[in-house]
């Protein structure tokens, strides 16, 4: 019996084009700038505290990275960073936000193949402006039937957007590389969800596998996703 799959989501960062490459080249730069007042371990952990704590104040993105780098700053320095050194960060969080957009491996090629046989629906959060600078530098807009910014990913977040977009959660796949937002959210609505792991994860994205799941798939890269999303609108489970 054919699953009836008509709606492919994709998100953005690190599944499209790379993004958490220059996160940990600017958290490197900052442990250099904040050397003389806290070893690099240590100041990487007060950072992913700050980020923990800041996310529901700033969201996900580079801003709230970099007011949190700045927070770090104070508090292990006991406020005795000087202005050069936070100037440092801010100058390093504007090269952030005009970091080019280099796609990953067969991305356009996945979603030439794809175009035509399924909605595609480019699903991604952070700040607006920064996604939207993106997604238009990326040249990638005109491939998808639809682009949602959001703030969180959620279960209801996919069960909203495939009804939107799509014939409804259960006829839809998402794919993407973080297990936390993009894979058990999804499963969870009903969907089917395509784990596409990137070389790095942030510390805040890590989750378990849902090993078993029948509707969870992995694949080393996006080069395999026409022919298991082919298999899977033919009914196939694996």
């Amino acid at each position: 019996m054919s699953t009836g799959l008509t709606t492919i989501g994709f998100d953005a960062d690190d599944t499209l084009w790379h993004n958490e490459h220059f996160f940990r080249l600017t958290e490197a730069r900052f442990a250099e700038l904040l050397a003389d007042w806290c070893e690099k371990d240590n100041l990487v952990e007060r950072l992913l505290d700050a980020e923990r704590r800041n996310l529901a104040l700033y969201g996900y993105g580079i801003k709230g990275f970099i007011l949190s780098m700045i927070e770090t700053a104070v508090e292990v320095s006991d406020g005795r960073a000087p202005s050069s050194v936070l100037g440092a960060i801010l100058e390093a969080g504007r090269e952030m936000l005009s970091h080019p957009v280099d796609a990953l491996p067969h991305v356009n090629e996945t979603l030439e193949a794809l175009s035509g046989d399924f909605r595609l629906v480019l699903i991604t959060k952070g700040d607006f402006f920064d996604q939207e600078r993106k997604i238009a530098e990326s040249g990638l807009a005109e491939r998808f039937d639809a682009i949602e910014i959001v703030h969180e990913k959620t279960t209801g977040t996919y069960e909203t957007l495939f009804a939107r977009h799509g014939d409804g959660a259960a006829r839809a796949a998402m794919v993407g590389n973080s297990l936390k937002s993009d894979i058990l959210p999804a499963l969870q609505a009903g969907s089917h969800a395509v784990h596409v792991p990137y070389e790095i994860t942030w510390e805040l994205e890590r989750a378990e596998e849902p090993d078993g799941h029948e509707r969870f798939h992995r694949l080393p890269d996006l080069s395999g996703l026409p022919a298991l999303l082919a298999r899977l609108r033919d009914g196939a489970t694996s």
